[in-house]
């Protein structure tokens, strides 16, 4: 099975995706993610003008030596924008080679081993008393487990925190002209976080497991009297509690409490965390397939993390597009060492974008099992959407403006 073309869709129906797509001369076509949010041009420059060029003609069969061919053959490895570009290949690869063979990637990765892939949502609330009722109103669509993040008194914005009644996005709108700023406050937070596990936890009893991200805005020390604060209220993981570049940093975390602690969606290859598995500092790996360098790595990682009973936990925020989604189901119900998956429902407008065989159930969600991972793309409908220019935010210490970690 030869490949005859490949392209890259830029599409943005409410946020940015990039797409790449690959056709073969056995009229089959495999579809990969390639979304990095906020740089996303440069993906798609990376597979257009660099990547492209070198798939026509090679056997789409031969996923291993592409893989290695993208990765050792540029020379200039690992980063997040060639990662992506070598998963948005890897991917479609995988997609292709479940279709020639007739049946869900899930069974060409070994099959299932489980029945359905448990997820977490997010509940976000202006404060305390919003966020319960919306940890309360997740638990009757059935999740069983459920993410919680509320604003912080004296702060206008924070991470992971939208207010419906202004018109806000996730995270943020596709038409962000500019990245916008916002004030952070280590000492607000740190004081706010536990009321608010406090308030959750006697709403919602001990059945329901409880999340919480961080997201990288804490030092080392105050990770660890967080974690510590946070242990009577029995979280299912504290994510992100401090920056990941210095390993040693969770060992100073891991001695002070014993909160499971996740970490990894920034992570593009198993250099990234080897240290952090291999030394056991952290419970839960959260690399992605899109960012990863796709399934054929991403097995690796969790293989690694399996020897030191390390789960993992995919990113799966909405900035990933349902490619992504896709693809990491048919992970989630094959691995072994399966942790659980994060889920953000896309937008109505992206469904009909990016068509799929993946459902959700009650806390739980199944890849289904057409040929492939399940997921295509309406080009036409796509073509509807041109790409906006959009950043993530950025964030300063509210007392002097030194920029922060966001």
């Amino acid at each position: 099975m030869k490949i005859t073309a490949a392209r890259v869709i830029v599409c943005s129906p409410g946020r940015n995706f990039v797409t790449l797509k690959i056709e073969t001369d056995q009229g089959l076509t495999g579809l990969g993610d390639a979304t990095l949010n906020g740089r996303e041009l440069a993906v798609a420059s990376y597979l257009t003008d660099h990547v492209v060029p070198c798939l026509i003609g090679r056997d789409a069969h031969r996923i291993e030596d592409t893989w290695h061919y993208l990765y050792r053959g540029a020379y200039w490895r690992r980063g997040p924008v060639t990662m992506s570009a070598i998963a948005a290949v890897d991917t479609a690869l995988w997609d292709l080679k479940a279709k020639a063979a007739g049946m869900p990637l899930y069974q060409l990765l070994g099959g299932a081993s489980r029945e359905r892939v448990l997820v977490y949502c997010h509940a976000n609330g202006r404060d305390i008393e919003h966020t319960v009722d919306e940890v309360l109103r997740h638990r009757e669509l059935g999740y069983e487990a459920i993410r919680a993040q509320s604003g912080v008194p004296g702060l206008d914005k924070v991470y992971g925190v939208v207010d419906p009644d202004k018109g806000d996005q996730p995270y943020e709108p596709a038409d962000a002209d500019l990245p916008s700023e916002h004030a952070w406050s280590t000492e607000k937070y740190l004081r706010h976080a536990p009321r608010l596990f406090d308030a959750v936890r006697r709403a919602v009893g001990d059945d329901v497991h409880l999340l919480h991200d961080a997201h990288h805005r804490l030092t080392p020390i105050e990770a660890a009297r967080l974690a510590r604060d946070l242990e009577p209220f029995r979280l299912f993981w504290l994510e992100d509690a401090t920056p990941a570049e210095n390993p040693d940093a969770f060992r100073l975390l891991r001695q002070h409490s014993t909160t499971p602690i996740a970490v990894g969606e920034v992570f593009n290859t198993l250099w990234d965390c080897k240290g952090l598995i291999e030394q056991q500092l952290v419970d839960y790996i959260r690399a992605t397939v899109v960012h990863a360098g796709g399934i054929t790595h991403l097995r690796r990682i969790a293989d690694l993390a399996a020897i030191h009973q390390v789960r993992t936990g995919c990113h799966g925020a909405t900035d990933l597009s349902p490619v992504c989604m896709g693809a990491a189901l048919h992970f989630d119900l094959w691995v072994p060492n399966f942790g659980i998956q994060e889920h953000m429902p896309h937008t109505a407008e992206t469904d009909a974008v990016f068509p799929h065989a993946y459902r959700f159930e009650r806390g739980y969600m199944h890849p289904g099992d057409v040929p492939g991972h399940g997921v295509e793309i309406d080009e036409a409908l796509a073509a509807k959407y041109p790409y906006r220019r959009a950043y993530l935010p950025v964030n300063r210490q509210q007392h002097d403006g030194t920029l922060w970690h966001w």
